[in-house]
């Protein structure tokens, strides 16, 4: 079996491939404050309340954006399972040509979801990752990753709303019924929600027509559900992107 993991500034996503199959997937908080220790601890829990052998899990993928955690899993993995795992990285074959001013500026989960997309879906498509930031990345009909657009993520915006201002209450970011809302609350769920359904409607437009012609819209991260219900431009929610384009890549990387 393969693990696939996907370590993110506010979660961690993990999935357990049997084969092409998706076995099983679990989420996590991210925290540099953990030890290889602990990580250890709560990954063999996972694996066994799911009834699933350590010992199956022959083979580790992972891509993050919290540098400092690459050497924290590098150690579970050798210390628990006796596997070095692939981290997607300098040196390591993904398929994706960048085509960025500087390619080393571009995170490894969007590279990841860039050859998860392109493989699934053709080209060219338009990643937008509904996380911690708000990402759109599009990629080429050769599979080249041409660049993208960076926002604050939703929840980020959120609670600069209630961090900024001081008449601004925390809200549950769930679909208001009107976008006039009535209520502050019902206010806020609609500027947010909607608004950002509105901000990737425009952006998805502007990045089509630099692209010269129709894109597959493909959404993933934790808000691409809910956002996916109030816009008729995204084609494709696929919340296991990632996980999907780590397999893919480990695959390339083990052929050499």
């Amino acid at each position: 079996m393969l693990l696939a993991i996907d370590i993110g500034n506010t979660d961690t996503t993990l999935g357990l491939f049997e084969d092409e199959e998706l076995h099983a997937t679990w989420h996590m908080a991210t925290s540099i404050h953990r030890m290889a220790d602990e990580y250890a601890a709560i990954l063999l829990n996972l694996l066994r309340h799911q009834g699933i052998d350590t010992s199956a899990v022959k083979q580790v993928a992972l891509c993050s954006v919290v540098p400092p955690l690459i050497a924290t899993y590098r150690e579970l993995f050798q210390r628990y399972f006796h596997i070095s795992p692939l981290v997607v990285g300098a040196g390591v074959k993904t398929g994706v040509s960048i085509r960025m001013d500087n390619p080393r500026e571009v995170g490894t989960d969007r590279i990841v979801n860039a050859a998860a997309a392109h493989h699934l879906y053709g080209g060219p498509v338009i990643i937008t990752d509904l996380g911690t930031a708000t990402t759109f990345d599009a990629v080429s009909k050769e599979g080249d990753y041409l660049g993208g657009a960076i926002a604050p993520g939703i929840d980020s915006a959120a609670e600069s709303l209630f961090i900024q201002a001081a008449m601004l209450p925390r809200v549950e970011l769930v679909r208001p019924k009107y976008a006039i809302g009535t209520n502050t609350i019902a206010a806020m769920q609609s500027g947010i929600l909607f608004g950002y359904a509105g901000l990737i409607e425009g952006m998805v437009a502007r990045i089509q027509k630099e692209l010269g012609g129709k894109a597959k819209v493909v959404a993933t991260g934790g808000w691409a559900e809910l956002i996916a219900k109030e816009t008729p431009i995204i084609d494709v929610v696929n919340p296991n992107l990632a996980l999907v384009g780590l397999r893919l890549i480990y695959l390339m990387n083990k052929t050499e």
